[in-house]
């Protein structure tokens, strides 16, 4: 049994340093051109940046092209996945068949990552893409633990599974926001809507609040809770899931560097001492709780819930 890659998301070069030393073994960074749902804007200069601090370090570094192409980006991609292939990414994060295809004609020696968000929901799907190129499978959010079980049984390629943070529930390439500002004859501006303005989408039927913004991708509304799993990850050691991720979408960087540590001591604890992780996995939980911000509640996800597809 191997342990887990602790995969985190900084917001900016600054942070890939000490998220590392916190006990990050992977970062995955881009740009909004191409990548959906950044923690944050990582240019070519930052990407080889956070590159160098990452490789120094032993942390690899993938670099996310997961957006939905149309015809008029497609020509961007290959100078974008040779530029990548220069500088040494350890992978390529993607959902577009368009991305796969670039890199077989312009960097074949890329490894890539198969990410839809939604529709990696079984082993067959996640193996079709490992015959395509694919050297590991991102999982859907809304499995639970039989189905993720299920489906590293049966992989022939990694599976990462996050661990950790906010989820999104709804994306649409349309600015919904901005088109209804506009109705209303109010003005957004597109720099008023990102990620760090705390713009909410409030249901007071179920008592949720839930995270919304707009970028070049469209509008994303998040979920109203974070999961978190430090207390839960017994099965996915023994199965040997390959990769935890945190996501640091609207956390600042002291909580990811906070976060980044205490699974990084639950990792050790239980391929060290699995007796001390079972004794400590609910203080972990609890330290956790202490720093989680009060308008973010810890859940589960759906890793107990019946699968939602």
């Amino acid at each position: 049994m191997k342990k887990p890659e602790l995969l985190v998301t900084p917001a900016n070069v600054t942070e890939v340093e000490g998220l590392v030393d916190a006990g990050a073994t992977a970062v995955m960074v881009g740009e909004e051109e191409y990548g959906i749902r950044l923690a944050g804007e990582f240019n070519r200069d930052d990407i080889e940046n956070a590159l160098k601090i990452a490789h120094q370090k032993g942390a690899k570094v993938y670099v996310a092209m997961n957006a939905l192409f149309h015809n008029e980006s497609l020509p961007k991609l290959p100078d974008y996945i040779q530029f990548l292939s220069k500088i040494g990414v350890d992978a390529i994060v993607f959902g577009d068949p368009a991305v796969l295809m670039s890199v077989r004609e312009h960097a074949p020696e890329l490894k890539l990552h198969w990410n839809t968000e939604t529709t990696a929901t079984n082993w067959y799907s996640a193996n079709y893409w490992g015959r395509k190129g694919s050297t590991r499978a991102v999982l859907a959010r809304e499995l639970n633990m039989d189905s993720i079980v299920e489906i590293k049984e049966k992989a022939e390629v990694d599976i990462e599974v996050q661990v950790h943070g906010m989820s999104c529930m709804f994306q649409s390439k349309r600015l919904l926001l901005g088109n209804y500002m506009t109705f209303q004859g109010k003005d957004l501006q597109i720099s008023g809507r990102g990620k760090n303005q705390n713009l909410i989408l409030h249901d007071p039927e179920r008592k949720a609040k839930y995270p919304i913004w707009e970028d070049k991708n469209g509008t994303h509304i998040m979920s109203p809770k974070d999961m978190c799993m430090i207390d839960e990850l017994e099965e996915l050691f023994e199965v040997g899931v390959d990769s935890f991720k945190i996501e640091g979408i609207q956390k600042d960087y002291s909580y990811m560097r906070q976060v980044t540590s205490l699974y990084r001591e639950a990792i050790d604890l239980y391929f060290l001492h699995p007796d001390k992780y079972n004794g400590q996995k609910e203080n972990l939980f609890t330290e956790l709780k202490r720093i989680q911000p009060s308008n973010r509640v810890l859940d589960t996800g759906f890793f107990f819930k019946e699968t939602v597809y």
